[in-house]
């Protein structure tokens, strides 16, 4: 995944460029534009928050050069409008690209949304088996694709192992089944710990309580994802001691594998302070697997109470 978004914005930027991208993003996004590509390259770096379309509307200037959005942003699950973004990103000169992996693409096509470019993580849901890292980027624009190419894969060595690409191809021919799968174990699962007692905030799409429900249904078609931001009455060490507690869950990082796994992110997450305030304590990102929903449920509940919840 990091080297595909390194690939397009390498590709796609010069110096002097603006590049507009979100205060909550994937890793590698934050470290490339807010300590590479400014300080290496000269590229103006704008952070801004995307699910605030007035705050995204100041941001886009003339001359703005790129304009990247991830939605639901990784990892608090919030959503930006990717048509109204790509709107005023393309009135003001500037390209769109759009992360769409906590989504994936069963559930969100952003280039009919009027996204250019798509990054997609071929290591999550559509490999789907924890075992292969590579990453995709989709555009109708085939002038700039071979453009990407040429800079990025023939030039730079941004090309996965044809293993790597042999496993990815055998775990994409069951991805829509197990989406499927995930989307309504997700569903259930959220909506159960929305329920649970000491659980202080659950960030999914698909509740009617996130902010970004309404226009998720719009930009969702299939389902809402796999991935649940919640938090829980507690100090880090005891997020800790819950996961570590758990027994058909994972404690491990990543997403969009057959297996369910969670992992606790202030102590761990260096942008902490960009998130809103009720993400900076207890905090847990949680990607839901193909275990059966009552069996994470029962683990859930079990890993609460072990540790007086």
């Amino acid at each position: 995944m990091s080297p595909a978004l390194h690939a397009l914005f390498w590709t796609l930027l010069k110096t002097g460029d603006r590049v507009v991208y979100p205060k909550v993003s994937y890793m590698a996004v934050y470290r490339l534009f807010h300590e590479l590509f400014n300080n290496k390259f000269g590229v103006e770096t704008v952070m801004v928050d995307m699910t605030d379309f007035d705050a995204v509307k100041k941001a886009i200037t003339p001359g703005t050069r790129l304009v990247h959005v991830e939605t639901p942003d990784n990892p608090t699950d919030g959503i930006s409008d990717i048509a109204a973004i790509a709107k005023i990103a393309h009135e003001n000169g500037a390209i769109l690209s759009v992360d769409n992996t906590f989504a994936s693409p069963l559930n969100q096509h952003p280039l009919d949304l009027g996204a250019d470019f798509v990054v997609e993580s071929l290591t999550k849901y559509i490999n789907g088996h924890g075992d292969a890292q590579g990453g995709a980027i989709i555009s109708n624009d085939l002038e700039t694709m071979d453009r990407i190419r040429y800079e990025a894969q023939v030039n730079v060595g941004s090309v996965i192992s044809p293993f790597n690409a042999w496993q990815i191809f055998r775990g994409a021919v069951t991805f829509p089944l197990r989406m499927e799968r995930i989307n309504a174990s997700t569903q259930k699962i959220a909506e159960w710990l929305e329920q649970r007692q000491n659980v202080t905030f659950v960030s999914y799409p698909g509740l009617p309580s996130n902010p970004g429900h309404e226009l998720a249904k719009k930009q969702m078609k299939h389902g809402f994802g796999g991935v649940i931001s919640f938090g829980i009455a507690a100090d880090d060490k005891a997020v800790e001691r819950f996961c570590a507690a758990l027994k058909v869950v994972t404690f491990a990082v990543s997403l969009g594998h057959d297996e369910s796994l969670i992992f606790p992110q202030p102590s761990y997450d260096e942008r902490i302070n960009l998130y809103p305030e009720k993400f900076r304590k207890g905090f847990i990102r949680f990607s839901i697997g193909l275990e059966d929903p009552d069996d994470i449920i029962g683990d859930l509940d079990q890993a609460l109470k072990a540790i007086g919840l």
